[in-house]
């Protein structure tokens, strides 16, 4: 693994493979609250073996990151499931409406991998004492996204192009497509609300949860902060842009956690461009 370097002091940083049991027991020995958002990540245009790896490693790391926790006593661990699980919809899909219908075709290895961790985890809470979270996040964004043009999902790869301006701007699908943004200072704080309020394996949506938006929206807003308005725009409805419609119900979330949305689209879009030129062009003078 990469080593990661870690300017504040009161954060201990260990390197570990998280594949491996006794790795997952040492980082978690003597610690009470765990959030596990290690994990492999893939993106519409996958290859067989990134498909698979987004999938297996998943599988392996959670599983051992649970065993790891319930060997050395933790009290409270986070999982994060997805959006992914969910079937296709035309409204703001509930909780309980996960098992009502197969995964969305392009989701049905990621998505039923999600959907086995969930059951995963009842087993771990109905077999110990440890309180465990499930939290369902809508599409993430913001700052420390991954904008690897292999592997970065939909909002990084408009960015990292729309900073590059790159003319014709070709975004894939029709522009439509409606998508659930949630920035990620507003996931950080509804995983602290469920890990602290409701740790009780019962699965929570944690989503923008507002006024639908389309691809389209999202690109507008993306170009305008990065300057790149007059940028000759391209739908190419022939490249993958998985599900047409995915947005999700958070009355639960409401209701169990008062939780709301803070960041507005345009606001987080757009400090989210910044920081990604700023990122960029510190890493490129490094380089010359």
């Amino acid at each position: 693994m990469r080593p990661i370097t870690v300017k504040d002091s009161s954060i201990e940083t260990i390197q570990a493979d998280l594949t491996q049991l006794e790795d997952c027991r040492k980082v978690m020995r003597g610690i009470q609250y765990v959030f596990h958002a290690a994990g492999t990540v893939s993106a519409a245009a996958v290859t067989p073996s990134s498909a698979m790896s987004a999938i297996t490693q998943n599988l392996i790391l959670t599983a051992q990151c649970l065993q790891g926790a319930w060997m050395e006593g933790v009290e409270r661990f986070q999982v994060f499931s997805s959006s992914t699980g969910y079937p296709a919809a035309n409204h703001p899909i509930k909780e309980e409406e996960m098992w009502t219908g197969p995964t969305y075709p392009a989701y049905f290895g990621y998505g039923w991998m999600r959907r086995y961790l969930e059951r995963l985890s009842e087993f771990v809470a109905f077999k110990s004492s440890m309180k465990i979270a499930l939290v369902r996040p809508s599409a993430v964004y913001g700052r420390w996204d991954n904008f690897d043009p292999d592997t970065g999902h939909v909002i990084p790869a408009l960015i990292r192009r729309a900073v590059e301006k790159q003319n014709p701007y070709v975004v894939w699908g029709t522009g439509d497509e409606v998508r659930d943004f949630l920035h990620v200072t507003d996931l950080v704080r509804g995983c602290l609300l469920m890990l602290e309020k409701h740790a009780d394996c019962d699965p929570v949506n944690i989503g923008f949860g507002q006024d639908a938006v389309t691809i389209k929206e999202i690109v507008r807003i993306i170009l305008k902060a990065a300057g790149h308005e007059n940028a000759e725009l391209t739908f190419d409805a022939t490249k993958p842009s998985t599900i047409p419609f995915r947005r999700v119900d958070i009355s639960k979330a409401q209701s169990l956690l008062a939780f709301k949305a803070r960041v507005p689209l345009e606001q987080g879009l757009a400090d989210t461009v910044t920081w990604y030129r700023e990122t960029s062009a510190q890493t490129s003078r490094k380089t010359q």
